[in-house]
């Protein structure tokens, strides 16, 4: 250990941060993971855990998270493997997740240069291919929306939401559910099809902005998930690297509708098949402040959709 590198706390003063700030565990082992060589660290996991509920396991789990984010797996590492499956055995929530980073997670934790919120209609044009607003797709699509019937779950609509939620983003998400009687077409999938559901957030007077949706794609969404979490939000609390992973997986699981012991190559196959889209408008619900998120799914049987939406400010209206 570096004579920089401040020693890893005792168990007496772990309990005394778990007990007074417990979000502090999730900071050090953040501090540990990228700060430290990876012999430095085995010594940590030598030791089984006995309870999820301990500050050291919590501590450990999360180094583990940290671990996976920056590329290490713990396939090859005995002391990682094992920890982990005895994590799993407790039923400790990180050890849900994969054990190995996923090409769909490729962006979490990268800062781009120039890549920030998307606050501006140029923007989202900019990075995303817009959907066109033909006449007929338009009139398809509007009418198709009118004809969604809501699927309530509460349930699902929180895990969804965990992202924004856990971490205190300043504003309520949106996230809703619809069914539709008949298979909708890619091309009716659109801005006019979501003006056509019962959605808070595109309710009331328009803008000089307009609303318009573009095309992405599931690790978009995944991203945006993770870095909502991660950063906390204006006044939020972060909730560092293996929690906002969690809360990613979490959400994408829950737009997609899956069961939560669906593979995750499997949901990322589902994913593919999916048709997202990324949509902005200037209603007086998003706040155009420092965050807007809006995102829709529509499953590969082209009848079930899913919208979420959130907006976060620094101001007090």
């Amino acid at each position: 250990m570096s004579e920089d590198q401040a020693p890893l706390p005792e168990p007496a003063e772990l309990k005394r941060i778990a007990a007074s700030c417990p979000d502090q565990l999730r900071v050090i082992a953040a501090a540990l993971a990228k700060g430290r060589r990876l012999p430095e660290l085995y010594p940590l996991f030598v030791e089984p855990p006995r309870s999820a509920d301990d500050p050291e396991v919590e501590l450990r789990a999360c180094v583990l998270g940290e671990l996976v984010l920056a590329g290490v797996s713990s396939r090859g590492r005995p002391e990682f493997e094992a920890y982990a499956e005895r994590l799993r055995e407790l039923g400790h929530p990180l050890s849900w997740l994969p054990g190995e980073r996923l090409d769909l997670e490729h962006r979490f934790g990268v800062r781009v240069r120039g890549a920030g919120p998307v606050k501006s209609a140029g923007q989202l044009r900019a990075r995303f291919p817009e959907i066109p607003a033909t006449e007929g797709g338009a009139a398809g699509g509007a009418a198709a929306g009118r004809t969604a019937q809501e699927v309530r779950d509460a349930e699902r609509a929180r895990d969804a939401a965990g992202a924004f939620t856990a971490g205190g983003w300043a504003c309520e998400p949106e996230v809703r559910f619809f069914a539709l009687p008949e298979r909708l077409s890619d091309d009716d999938f659109g801005m006019a099809f979501l003006q056509g559901l019962p959605l808070d957030c595109l309710a009331g007077e328009m803008g000089r902005g307009g609303a318009l949706a573009c095309l992405t794609a599931a690790d978009d969404v995944a991203n945006e998930l993770y870095s909502a979490s991660c950063d906390g939000g204006v006044g939020g609390r972060p909730q560092h690297g293996a929690y906002a992973r969690l809360h990613a997986w979490r959400g994408l699981y829950a737009l997609l509708g899956v069961p939560a012991d669906t593979p995750f190559l499997d949901t990322v196959r589902y994913a593919a098949d999916c048709r997202w889209l990324r949509f902005m408008a200037f209603t007086r619900w998003f706040h155009h402040d420092t965050a807007d998120v809006g995102f829709a799914v529509l499953d590969p049987s082209r009848t079930r959709v899913a919208v979420l939406a959130a907006t976060d400010t620094d101001t007090d209206d």
